[in-house]
């Protein structure tokens, strides 16, 4: 596993199995054989800087950041990437910069006489027992999106918050606020800045090393064509085996034949890769349950074709669907500020679109009732046991669409680091440009109303980069769909499935096995089923599966005028 981590100055002194020193006073390492590829250093005379993670910033950025009375200021909204930024000042204070859109966690560890930080809560909770925080797990089966603030999957690891700055002096935490804000910008300005990070954010990972990028909908095929502005990429398209015709692979054959530069390879899908099947590689640990697990038959073959075709940097569309078709949240804002008419006309496109009566959705605008907005129950899954609140209880919940769309995005940036740790460990450097900070900040920075659209298919990322785009591109509306490979996956391998059911979650009292196994039959006989709620708890069964099987992170304390590796 790759990850970086560090000491608060003048506090006691631990490290890592395994580490590698960037600096040692206080204490700065990486770990791991991919953690430098991204890695950059200054130091001057006034102090050290250290950035990990994919950059845009020049050498002459790094001079000024490291040189500026407010860091957070001069750097961390306006270089492009995912990114975590460091500086030690000769004044013995350590700053840490989180990532906007929480793409690069940072998690804390207090310690006997200091603080650990680091960017892997799974290293850190080696430190203190190795549990993992049941609270957290609880809250998680309820609502993966609503896990308790500042909290960590693991005992004594807590998370920092995105766009938050940390400053350690004297073995503590000093200071920890946010340093982003959402700022309006006019829909132009908000288009301009989000070509400016997407072509960027590409161009900082993909420089100089083989590249490949799924090859599906919009999303991951505007990906492929900005890798290709920088050099030779291969295209990869998933599809079901004895399928390759028609949908995504017919609309990567028309990519490929206009991008001269890419090379296009298919990937069929047979019963091996069945959701839920056994994998030739066992899934790794990660730091909280991983969207992937219950793929990850299809998941690690995919990565390992991509690894053996000799790719360094692998782009997936991760985050797209998040931030450029939100759910139509801008509807609360049109009942507060008094347009009726623009309320009604909107309501009844979005309620023909999801075939629902529009009063319904007009009653949810009034009221800011965000899970009917958003098209869900909000009620706690019935297999689930902990003592959580059933949203079905509680006072309509206010929320506005900026603070919607921003929990949804931290979540899914949160979870897409699990997918990188998943793809460490098969080699593969795996990136999610969608779930960069500066991508973030442009599109919540767009007025609500001109997010969504129930007539134009994404219209911020067709206006973005549109105009970058092939035809065969530019005019895509749809992807493929995979949700009958669920319930074939649930189906063929419904012995395992229910095993499942009676494991660890039901062990720890969490879960109650008789519903989640009656949600498992009717899942294999192919009935509607509600896959947000099941899918989370399927993962972290298997989530704990995997974190028995590794051990935990050690750790030794460091010895004075030790400078590692």
């Amino acid at each position: 596993m790759n990850w970086f981590g560090g000491c608060a100055p003048g506090g006691r002194s631990v490290v890592p199995a395994d580490a590698r020193f960037v600096w040692d006073d206080p204490p700065l390492w990486t770990v791991g054989a991919g953690s430098r590829r991204f890695m950059r250093t200054l130091t001057d005379r006034s102090g050290r800087l250290a950035v990990f993670g994919p950059c845009s910033a020049t050498e002459g950025d790094l001079a000024r950041a490291l040189a500026s009375p407010d860091l957070a200021a001069v750097c961390g909204g306006t270089w492009a990437g995912a990114h975590t930024i460091v500086r030690a000042g000769s004044d013995g204070v350590l700053e840490v910069v989180s990532d906007a859109a929480g793409a690069c966690p940072v998690y804390t560890a207090r310690i006997p006489g200091g603080v650990v930080w680091g960017s892997s809560s799974r290293a850190l909770a080696g430190l203190a027992d190795g549990r993992v925080d049941t609270d957290w797990l609880a809250a998680y089966l309820c609502d993966v999106q609503g896990e308790m603030r500042g909290r960590s999957a693991w005992v004594g690891v807590d998370l920092v918050p995105a766009g938050h700055q940390l400053v350690l002096h004297s073995g503590e935490v000093t200071r920890d606020a946010p340093w982003w804000t959402r700022k309006r910008r006019p829909y132009d300005e908000a288009v301009a800045s989000l070509r400016d990070a997407l072509v960027e954010g590409v161009r900082a990972r993909v420089a100089g090393v083989p590249v490949s990028s799924d090859v599906a909908g919009l999303d991951s095929s505007t990906l492929a064509v900005l890798a290709a502005l920088e050099g030779p990429v291969m295209g990869m398209t998933v599809h079901p085996a004895g399928a390759a015709e028609g949908g995504d692979v017919a609309y990567a054959r028309a990519l490929a034949q206009e991008l001269s530069v890419m090379r296009h390879v298919l990937f069929p899908l047979d019963e091996r890769h069945l959701p839920l099947s056994e994998a030739e590689a066992e899934l790794p640990a990660t730091d909280e349950p991983a969207p992937s697990s219950i793929t990850w038959a299809r998941c690690s073959a995919q990565l390992r074709a991509i690894s053996q075709a000799g790719t360094v940097c692998h782009l997936t569309g991760d985050g797209g669907d998040t931030l450029f078709q939100p759910p139509p949240m801008h509807l609360s804002e049109l009942a507060h500020s008094g347009q009726w008419g623009r309320l009604v006309a909107d309501a009844q496109a979005w309620a023909l679109l999801r075939r629902v009566s529009p009063w319904g959705l007009v009653r949810a605008a009034v009221r800011r009732n965000t899970f009917a907005l958003v098209g869900g129950g909000g009620q706690r899954p019935a297999w689930v046991t902990a003592a959580a609140p059933d949203r079905r209880t509680l006072p309509a919940m206010e929320s506005t669409s900026d603070s919607a769309l921003l929990a949804e995005v931290r979540y899914v940036a949160r979870s897409a680091r699990t997918e990188q740790q998943l793809a460490d460990a098969l080699g593969v450097e795996l990136h999610n440009p969608y779930l960069d900070g500066r991508v973030v900040d442009a599109v919540m920075s767009a007025p609500p109303r001109e997010r969504c659209s129930v007539s134009r298919y994404k219209p911020l990322l067709a206006d973005a980069v549109g105009p970058l785009l092939p035809q065969a591109v530019r005019h895509r509306r749809t992807k493929g769909v995979f949700v009958g490979e669920f319930h074939r996956g649930m189906r063929m391998n419904l012995r395992h499935v229910l095993d499942l059911t009676e494991g660890r979650l039901a062990g720890l009292g969490l879960v109650t096995p008789g519903p989640l196994q009656a949600a498992v039959h009717a899942a294999a006989l192919g009935a509607e089923t509600a896959w947000p709620a099941l899918l989370p708890t399927l993962n972290a069964e298997m989530w704990l599966a995997a974190i028995d099987r590794e051990p935990v992170v050690g750790w030794h304390e460091r010895r004075r005028g030790s400078s590692g590796r």
